[in-house]
């Protein structure tokens, strides 16, 4: 239990109703899970409005009631005490935060944002400071990881309260620090509030997350990731991108840069692309702020700015160009350019890549390096824009020598009309296809014609590990239907 004065200790608030000697239970922010001597934090959700519940908090006993509108008048014989703020999911941060003995405290915070790299950066990170000695939690699209706990991720920066419930676990286990991805939606809804990240980063921006329960511009999406450096008190920029002084304009952080350019405090030059057996890679040098050769085992100019990002965080933390190194090269990311050794002759690899831009920086990545063809093997999502799976379609049609056009998550819909849809785009272009709607078919066909120097991509699953039909989520992971598929063929490695 907590005294509700100390939860409230950071809030600028009016009380509007009882007083504030109470003694709170549990702080609650879904209704259906009110008790007797909570504080219930009135959220409005996309669904449901928590305000509209304030009169049955208070006949539930619930100890007070945080709430930025009017309400129900609540029961007269209720001795429920009503807070008033301006923003409930400000409050709940900060709330939140004191609830669980401010855990953010005790751990360096790593806050990553961005368009693209914040999943691949976080493991990166994760991986350097580990080998360097460090204990490190991660909060991510993928997962939550404290210690050897993985738990599923929902959001890709949960609400609030459940992020400080995961620091606070984190440090039980622990952990001295914390590396997490912080998305718009995360800034804007204000579920990173209630402490201050120590490392604050910028990857980069592109037009994503605009739309109907998004951003209603492009505009509003870049002032929310801006926020992140009015919240940390280190900010590492990648001076790059086209955006980052918008980004970065009303900072009140000490601010540094990164990138390939000459103006980047942190530089890569010398770019070199690899590729031993199958396995793809890139070599750069560092120059700037450090010195040294590195190489990452993952593909692509957009691989050396994630690896260039990591290594600008981790300078901080005083590890060692030897650690650095190492780390880079064992980093293995679920589902982003993850390669499977299915063959001596040829790479295969799995990546998330489930849009048309996103595609087409892959694809366009992978035609950077010596190969022989590229062959790319996707779907599209069902209840999802029809437009999206047209322009995947003439994406791969114009980048990809050769493509296998299967099923993803087909939900409510038929996969074959989704097939007809990317066929639409494909038809735009010269490109060379094939439809197999099975996707274990569609994986073993790609592996049974591969040949000599070919790329072979299957992209938009990524590191998810089931396909969802009529409302069903299914187990399928594209890894174990490889294996399945060369034990079939007898093949192992």
């Amino acid at each position: 239990m907590k005294a509700l004065k100390e939860l409230l200790s950071e809030l600028t608030f009016t009380c509007e109703r009882g007083n504030l000697e109470k003694e709170i239970t549990a702080v609650v922010y879904d209704s259906r899970k009110i008790v007797e001597g909570c504080l219930f934090v009135c959220i409005k959700g996309a669904n449901f409005d928590g305000h509209q519940a304030a009169a049955e908090a208070a006949e539930k006993k619930a100890a007070a009631i945080i709430v930025s509108q009017e309400v129900v008048e609540l029961p007269k014989q209720s001795e429920t005490t009503l807070i008033r703020v301006e923003d409930t999911r400000y409050a709940l941060a900060f709330v939140s935060a004191a609830w669980f003995d401010h855990p953010a405290k005790k751990l360096t915070t790593i806050g990553i944002t961005g368009t693209k790299g914040k999943t691949t950066t976080t493991y990166l990170v994760k991986s350097i400071l580990e080998n360097a000695g460090r204990k490190v939690g991660l909060v991510g699209t993928i997962e939550i990881i404290i210690g050897d706990t993985h738990i599923h991720a929902v959001n890709t920066t949960p609400e609030s309260y459940l992020l400080q419930e995961y620091f606070a676990k984190m440090v039980e286990s622990g952990c001295d620090t914390v590396v997490m991805e912080v998305s718009s939606q995360a800034l804007m809804l204000h579920r990173t509030q209630g402490f201050v990240f120590d490392f604050g980063i910028f990857t980069n921006l592109e037009p994503d997350h605009i739309g109907p329960n998004e951003h209603g511009s492009f505009e509003e999406y870049a002032h929310c990731k801006s926020l992140l450096f009015q919240q940390c008190r280190v900010g590492i920029a990648n001076c790059d991108d086209v955006h980052w002084q918008l980004i970065t304009k009303e900072h009140t952080c000490s601010l540094e840069t990164y990138g390939m350019s000459k103006k980047a405090d942190l530089r890569a030059q010398n770019l070199q692309f690899t590729n031993r057996q199958g396995h793809l890679g890139i070599a750069f040098d560092v120059t700037g702020l450090m010195n040294f050769h590195a190489e990452i085992a993952m593909p692509g100019r957009f691989s050396v700015y994630n690896a260039l990002t990591a290594i600008a965080i981790c300078r901080h933390f005083k590890v060692s160009e030897a650690d650095i190194c190492k780390a880079l090269l064992a980093a293995k990311v679920k589902g982003r350019i993850e390669m499977v050794k299915v063959s001596n002759a040829f790479t295969l690899m799995i990546d998330y890549a489930h849009n048309a831009m996103a595609l087409k920086s892959l694809l366009t990545t992978l035609k950077e390096y010596e190969h022989g063809r590229l062959v790319c093997v996707f779907g599209c999502g069902g209840n999802r824009s029809r437009e999206r799976r047209f322009e995947m379609g003439e994406v791969s049609g114009n980048l990809a020598d050769f493509t296998i056009i299967t099923s993803d998550n087909p939900r409510f819909e038929e996969p074959e009309a989704i097939i007809e849809d990317i066929i639409t785009g494909m038809k735009k272009t010269d490109g060379v296809y094939i439809s197999i709607p099975d996707r274990k078919e569609a994986i073993a066909y790609a592996i049974d014609h591969g040949q000599p120097g070919d790329i072979i991509v299957l992209a938009g699953k990524g590191h998810e590990d089931y396909q969802e039909i009529k409302g069903v989520k299914y187990p399928m992971d594209e890894r174990d239907l490889i294996a399945d598929i060369l034990k079939e063929r007898g093949i192992s490695f």
